[in-house]
C-alpha cells in the first residue's frame, strides 16, 4: 500500500515535471535564437565600426590626394604636409606617396630612396583598379610596425601619376577593440583576406598575427552574414556571428562569438534549482504521502482488518468503534453495523435453536409413544394367534422406530447413510465380523433415510431367516457408491446355504420394490445366485445431500455391524 500510494504521489508530480521540462525545452530555444540575434548584432557593431575606421582613412587618403604637393609630386612641400598630417592622425602609422614604378617620393617620416613598393599587391591593385583598394597584414617597410595598409591612386584626367598608402596601426585597432571590451567568455575577431587575425580579444598575444583555421576560412569570403556554433580555437564552445569581407566599404573580416556556457548559464542554474525543488518537493509529497497515507488510510484498513480476523476468530464482541467522518471510517462505522446485525440474528438463531430443539425432542417423545402404543396393539391382538407374523412385524416396528431416533437424534436433518445401516441392522446381528460395511460417507434426507432402513431390515430379516445370516459361518457384505447425484448399494450375502429363489413375492418383496419415494427413482434388482443372494439398489438423491468426504471400512472402529 505505502508503494501505491508513493506511486499516485510520482503520478501527481508527474504533469509538473512534464511541465517544467517543456519549459525548460522551450527557454534553451529561446535562449539559442536570442544569442544569434545577440552574436550577429555584435559581428555587425564591431564590422560597423571597422567600416568607419576604413571610411575614415579613405577619406584621408582622399584628400590626401588633393594636396598641390602631392600632385605635383613636390617633395619638400610634399614631406612637410604629410609630417604636419600624420601628427594630427593616431590611427595610422606613416602617409607617404609612390611613384606608379613603385619609388617614393615623399612621406611623413624619412623614406630610403632604394625602397620600392613595386610588389605590394595593393598597389598593384590601385594601379589596376584605379580605386582604393586594401591590403593584407603585414610589417611596414616605413614603420617597422604591424599594419593594415590602403592605397589611393592620385589620377590626372585618366591616368595614374602616383599612389597614397598609408596603414592602420594593428597595435592601435587591438586598443580600441580591447577599449570596447567584451563579457566574459566572448570574443571578437578581424581578419585579412588571407585570414591572418589582425586583432582577437580575448587572448591578443596568442591569436594575432596567426591565421584563422581551414573549417573557418569559408566565412572570410561568405556571400552573406550569419550565425553557426563552433568550437573556437581556446577551446571554447561559442555561437559565433560572422561578417564577410565585402570590398571595398568592408575590407576585413569580423566575427563576434558569445559563449554558450555563460550565454546558457543563467538557464542552467534555473535548471538545476527547479530539478533541486523537484527532487526536494517529491522527497517531501513522497514522505507527506507515506505519513497521510499511513495516518489516514493504511491505519484505518489495518483497524478494520484486525476486526474481521479477531471476529472470524471468535471475538463476536470486536468493533472497529469508527464513525463515518470519511470514506474508510464509513466503511468502518458500516462493518459494525453489519456484524451487530450478524451478532442480533446470532442471538436470534440461537433462541430460536433452542425452542426447535425443544420441539423436536418433544415429537421424538410422542412418535417413540406412539410407536410403543402401535407395538402394544399388535401385541394384544396377534401376538398369541399368530407369534410368527407378530414377530416379524414387531421388528420392522423396531428397525422403524431404530431409524426415528436416528432422524431426531439429527433434530430432522439429514443422516449419515452408515448411521442408517447400522441403525437397521443392529437387531439382526451381534457378531461384528459377520456384518462389513463400506462406501463414502454420504448425508441422507429423512424421505430417503426410513425407506432406505426398511429395506435393509427387511433384507436382514430375510439373510437370518434363510439366507447367510442364518448359519455361522455366513456373512453380509454392503458396499455403497455415489455417481451423478445418485447412489448405488450391493447388498451381497456370502457363505450362507444353497439359495432357492421364491416362487411367490410376498409382502417383503413388495416392500424392497415400493418403499422409496417417486422422486427416488430407485431401481431394484435381485439375483439369487447360488453361493448367496446379490442385491442391487440405485435411487436418485439431492446434490446438497451428498458430502464430499469420504470413509471406508465397517460399521464401527473394528470394521463390522
Amino acid at each position: 500500500m505505502r508503494l501505491k500510494l508513493v506511486a499516485v504521489a510520482i503520478a501527481a508530480l508527474a504533469p509538473v515535471v512534464a511541465m517544467l521540462g517543456y519549459n525548460e525545452i522551450a527557454t534553451r530555444v529561446q535562449r539559442s535564437h536570442e544569442v544569434r540575434a545577440q552574436a550577429a548584432q555584435a559581428a555587425r557593431q564591431a564590422s560597423s565600426e571597422v567600416e568607419r575606421i576604413v571610411e575614415g582613412l579613405r577619406s584621408l587618403l582622399i584628400a590626401v590626394t588633393s594636396i598641390p604637393s602631392v600632385r605635383h609630386l613636390d617633395a619638400v612641400a610634399c614631406d612637410d604636409a604629410l609630417a604636419s598630417l600624420s601628427a594630427k592622425v593616431s590611427n595610422i602609422g606613416a602617409i607617404f606617396v609612390i611613384r606608379t614604378d613603385g619609388s617614393p617620393v615623399c612621406g611623413s617620416v624619412p623614406i630610403p630612396a632604394d625602397a620600392s613598393f613595386a610588389d605590394r599587391d595593393y598597389v598593384r591593385k590601385a594601379l589596376a583598379d584605379k580605386q582604393f583598394a586594401a591590403g593584407n597584414y603585414t610589417r611596414s617597410r616605413v614603420s617597422d610596425s604591424a599594419v593594415i595598409p590602403f592605397a589611393m591612386p592620385v589620377i590626372d584626367g585618366v591616368n595614374v601619376t602616383a599612389i597614397v598608402i598609408s596603414g592602420i596601426r594593428a597595435d592601435w585597432l587591438q586598443a580600441r577593440i580591447t577599449e570596447r571590451g567584451v563579457p566574459r567568455g566572448n570574443a571578437v575577431t578581424i581578419a585579412d583576406a588571407a585570414g591572418v587575425i589582425v586583432a582577437r580579444v580575448p587572448f591578443p598575444e596568442k591569436f594575432v598575427g596567426t591565421v584563422i583555421p581551414d573549417e573557418f576560412q569559408p566565412l572570410i569570403h561568405a556571400n552573406q552574414p550569419g550565425t553557426i556554433e563552433v568550437t573556437s580555437q581556446d577551446g571554447t564552445e561559442r555561437v559565433l556571428g560572422y561578417r564577410p569581407i565585402t570590398p571595398p566599404s568592408s575590407p576585413l573580416y569580423v566575427s563576434a562569438g558569445f559563449s554558450k556556457d555563460e550565454a546558457f548559464s543563467p538557464i542552467d542554474r534555473a535548471t538545476i534549482i527547479n530539478l533541486l525543488g523537484i527532487v526536494a518537493g517529491g522527497l517531501v509529497s513522497m514522505v507527506l504521502a507515506v505519513f497521510i497515507g499511513h495516518r489516514f488510510i493504511l491505519v484505518p484498513i489495518t483497524e478494520i482488518a484486525v476486526v474481521m480476523t479477531r471476529w472470524k476468530a471468535g471475538s463476536v464482541d470486536a468493533r472497529t468503534g469508527m464513525r463515518p467522518t470519511d470514506e474508510l471510517h464509513a466503511v468502518g462505522a458500516a462493518l459494525d453495523d453489519l456484524l451487530d446485525e450478524l451478532d442480533r440474528r446470532r442471538v436470534l438463531n440461537e433462541k430460536t435453536e433452542e425452542e426447535r430443539t425443544l420441539l423436536v425432542r418433544e415429537l421424538a417423545h410422542r412418535v417413540k409413544n406412539g410407536f410403543a402404543l402401535v407395538q402394544a396393539i399388535a401385541r394384544q391382538t396377534f401376538a398369541r394367534a399368530d407369534p410368527d407374523r407378530y414377530g416379524s412385524f414387531s421388528e420392522r416396528l423396531t428397525a422403524l422406530a431404530s431409524t426415528y431416533d436416528l432422524i431426531l437424534s439429527k433434530e430432522g436433518s439429514a443422516s449419515h447413510i452408515r448411521q442408517v445401516i447400522e441403525a437397521a441392522l443392529l437387531a439382526h446381528s451381534s457378531d461384528q465380523d459377520r456384518v462389513s460395511i463400506s462406501g463414502p460417507n454420504l448425508m441422507l434426507s429423512p424421505d430417503l433415510a426410513l425407506p432406505l432402513s426398511l429395506i435393509l431390515h427387511e433384507l436382514a430379516t430375510n439373510a437370518t431367516k434363510y439366507g447367510s445370516l442364518s448359519v455361522d459361518t455366513g456373512k453380509v457384505d454392503i458396499r455403497w457408491s455415489e455417481n451423478d447425484g445418485r447412489i448405488d448399494l450391493t447388498w451381497q450375502e456370502i457363505g450362507g446355504p444353497a439359495v432357492v429363489k421364491p416362487t411367490r413375492k410376498g409382502f417383503g418383496s413388495i416392500l424392497i420394490e415400493r418403499a422409496f419415494p417417486s422422486g427416488a427413482k430407485a431401481e431394484t434388482a435381485s439375483d439369487f445366485r447360488a453361493d448367496g443372494l446379490r442385491f442391487e439398489l440405485s435411487f436418485q438423491v439431492a446434490e446438497q445431500e451428498v458430502d464430499l468426504g469420504v470413509t471406508s471400512g465397517r460399521c464401527d472402529e473394528g470394521g463390522n455391524a
